[in-house]
């Protein structure tokens, strides 16, 4: 026992007389074995040569002295190559030609940070892809087709002044050039008017002063995928009423039966003779509703009659505008807080009979939806958007959605699908609590989520499928586009008086 405790003191004596750095190197080289032994590292010998240039002395001294500072902040040591520059430089060159024999022994991991070209790329080279900027890391352009996604629905998310509106419209311009698509756009704010203009499309201005004006009663033969397409109707006519009717428990299971009942009525004389003067109008169901003996029917009527005769009564008209230009806005900005809500619904259900039109003769349909946080706060509006979102894809519609409030996607479990059947999204600048929301949410890491983190404008992320990319978009503030396009005060000012 004796002899065993003298050993173990003896052992320790010795080892306390050995240099600190040869007990460290001991340790280090103990890892390394590790390392090459079990998890499958390799040993590679690695020359790191870094080539300043200068167009003066002066110039190169600070240079060099620039990147020593650089490199001793991150605690490693440059040398400088004293009487083997000309070797240095040859051996910098893409010759596959070293003459500097100063070498370090390193790993697999540790020797792939010098690799270059291990930065994602997103480029896709078909006819119809986009332009959605440059790779934040690389510089190179990111162009893709959202059609060969598997699921082409989109979101712009970002802050007010990060680029989302700017976003939609480079995409707008874009896709106007290069494709065939039919573009529609839900405008609450009326923003887009100007580049619609330009490109000769549609704005149908809605509002209680406009001479503009879109039917809800408006319905085509391929409205439903099913032989009957008045069915569908019927569901899109249910939400409008309830919307009119207003209530926390809405339309009574009467009303519903009686105003389904009104609408087979009134597209009885359309279908017998498709032309557009028999096209009924919200005065022909009124209409219809005041002859059912019901008395929840004439509660309906009752609710629909300011909307009818009264002073509400802008969607009481046929359609006088040209709903099938290439490029429509319905601008909806100056539709007041009663209105704005049903003036939504009715412009969600025309892009729906857009798309189901465009279907039948094989053509995509792009919808953008601004402001998209104000369709999710009502029941109805939101029900209809989720219904689109989900529906849209086999029916050749590509919809964008554009909001800054990413808690009202995840308000509901059911509005909760239309961020997740979602395969692209453009990610601007975020506040804290939806960064925090989004990295959850997307798996984003540290490190990606710095991109959303006070980033300037048109920088961020863009998710593509399972592509994770930072990307920045320096558009030309030289351009009449950028006049037309921008959303800044000083500038449309500036672009009017031009």
């Amino acid at each position: 026992c004796e002899a065993g405790e003298k050993s173990e003191m003896t052992s320790k004596t010795y080892l306390s007389l050995f240099p600190s750095d040869l007990a460290t190197y001991g340790r280090d080289a103990k890892a390394l074995l590790k390392e090459l032994q079990s998890q499958n590292e390799r040993m590679f010998l690695v020359t790191f040569l870094v080539l300043n240039t200068g167009r003066t002395e002066q110039e190169l001294e600070n240079n060099v002295f620039q990147a020593s500072s650089i490199a001793q902040k991150h605690n490693c040591n440059l040398f400088r190559l004293d009487f083997q520059q000309e070797q240095g430089l040859m051996s910098s060159l893409p010759l596959a030609d070293c003459q500097i024999e100063i070498q370090r022994g390193l790993t697999t991991s540790s020797t792939a940070i010098f690799i270059p070209f291990t930065t994602q790329e997103l480029y896709q080279s078909g006819k119809e892809s986009l332009y959605y900027g440059l790779n934040a890391l690389s510089n190179n352009l990111i162009m893709v087709d959202r059609k060969k996604l598997k699921n082409p629905n989109g979101l712009i998310l970002g802050t007010p002044g990060s680029g989302k509106s700017f976003s939609a419209k480079r995409e707008i311009a874009n896709a106007f050039l290069v494709t065939d698509d039919d573009i529609i756009i839900n405008d609450p704010e009326g923003e887009y008017s100007p580049l619609v203009n330009r490109l000769k499309g549609q704005v149908i201005k809605i509002s209680p002063n406009s001479t503009q004006f879109v039917n809800p009663m408006d319905i085509n033969a391929n409205y439903s995928e099913e032989d009957n397409p008045l069915s569908l109707k019927a569901d899109f006519i249910l939400s409008l009423c309830e919307l009119v009717v207003g209530g926390k428990e809405g339309l009574l299971p009467v009303e519903k039966t009686v105003i389904d009942r009104c609408v087979h009525l009134i597209y009885r004389k359309y279908f017998a003779n498709p032309c557009p003067e028999n096209m009924p109008i919200l005065e022909d169901l009124y209409n219809a509703l005041l002859q059912q003996d019901e008395k929840e029917a004439h509660h309906v009527a009752t609710a629909l009659e300011i909307y009818v005769k009264g002073s509400l009564n802008l969607f009481n008209h046929r359609t006088n505008v040209n709903v099938n230009n290439r490029i429509v806005c319905y601008d909806i900005k100056e539709l007041g807080k009663q209105m704005k809500k049903l003036g939504m619904l009715i412009v969600q259900d025309q892009v729906w009979g857009r798309v189901t039109a465009n279907r039948s003769s094989g053509k995509s349909t792009r919808y953008y939806m601004d402001e998209m946080h104000l369709l999710l706060k009502e029941e109805q509006t939101a029900a209809y958007s989720v219904e689109i979102w989900k529906r849209f894809r086999k029916w050749g519609g590509i919809p964008t959605g554009l909001t800054q409030n990413v808690k009202d996607l995840l308000s509901s479990r059911e509005v909760e699908n239309i961020f997740e059947n979602s395969d692209m999204i453009i990610m601007l600048n975020q506040a804290a609590g939806d960064r925090q929301i989004l990295a959850k949410q997307l798996n984003i890491s540290p490190h990606q989520l710095s991109y959303v983190t006070h980033s300037g404008e048109g920088e961020g992320l863009l998710f593509f499928g399972n592509v994770i990319l930072p990307f920045v978009d320096r558009f030309p503030t030289d351009l009449e586009l950028y006049r037309i396009m921008t959303t800044k005060l000083g500038e449309v000012s500036e672009g009017a008086q031009k």
